[in-house]
């Protein structure tokens, strides 16, 4: 039997979190937004009335709606209040991490949830081995930014019930995106794809076959709405980076996916894209 999703958590409020969170909020869902650190839960609140602000302007949502939506996001620092039917994870791209979270919030939630990683590139199966509940476990992967972007990847593990698929599969139908099932492998279709883009692309630069600033002109006079430095810089150059690493151990060491110099150095240095206004290229 499929399951009845009323209300939803999401443990990181990051870039991906608060999109996810301002989603499911739109689509009447009762959405905790968890993070540890309250500076993060301010900044995330005040870029999804930003976002929402901006539907407004747009003729989308008028004020009551926006107001409707807003009261339908909680933000805490307590795990504890992140009892409720589903829970995404979009924290930091590191497997023990994702491990802990989802041993402590299994022990808040027991069976009676939907648990679920937004994981670029980590198998769904690695996670969910060291997890009381691999049935009850499953990859949501949305991508960013996730109030605009239709596609989600949807991932089962080997042990993920039929009916966990099921019942997600739905939901996502239900907020208006165009879920796919992918193969639990690592990058799944879309990062296993994407990812020579980008590597591809900083190879070219430290090559010096041409600057980011052309090459990012290039892609997108061809279709690409953004060039892969553009959107390295919109993902999080530190996010693209963990999973370029992730990804390239996954695939034991596979040549083809080996992380960039040029990438960890804007790591290093803390120029992680828009949102430390400044990455490849600087914002206001």
């Amino acid at each position: 039997m499929k399951r009845v999703i009323k209300s939803i958590g999401i443990a990181g409020a990051g870039t991906m979190g608060q999109g996810i969170a301002q989603v499911f909020a739109q689509a009447d869902f009762i959405v905790f937004l968890f993070d540890l650190k309250q500076e993060v839960l301010d900044k995330a609140a005040l870029q999804i009335e930003k976002s929402l602000k901006k539907l407004q302007d747009l003729g989308k949502i008028d004020a009551p709606e926006l107001l409707n939506i807003k009261n339908r996001i909680s933000y805490t620092t307590e795990i504890k209040d992140l009892k409720v039917d589903l829970i995404i994870e979009a924290i930091i791209e590191k497997l023990e991490p994702k491990v802990s979270l989802f041993k402590n919030l299994m022990e808040i939630n027991g069976e009676n949830c939907i648990y679920a990683s937004n994981t670029s590139s980590i198998p769904i199966t690695q996670i969910a081995a060291q997890l009381v509940y691999p049935n009850q476990f499953i990859g949501i992967h949305f991508f960013n930014p996730a109030h605009i972007m239709k596609l989600v990847e949807i991932i089962k593990g080997a042990k993920t019930d039929n009916n966990i698929v099921e019942t997600v599969v739905e939901v996502i139908k239900t907020i208006k995106k165009s879920p796919v099932i992918a193969a639990d492998s690592p990058g799944f279709i879309v990062n296993r794809v994407a990812r020579l883009f980008y590597v591809e692309s900083l190879k070219a630069l430290e090559e010096g076959i041409a600057d980011f600033e052309t090459m990012d002109k290039i892609m997108e006079s061809s279709g690409f709405k953004m060039g892969p430095f553009r959107l390295m810089d919109l993902i999080g150059v530190d996010t693209n980076y963990a999973v370029t690493e992730s990804q390239y151990q996954l695939f034991n060491n596979e040549a083809r996916f080996k992380p960039n110099r040029i990438q960890k150095q804007k790591v290093d240095a803390g120029l992680h894209g828009k949102k430390t206004k400044e990455g490849f290229y600087k914002y206001e």
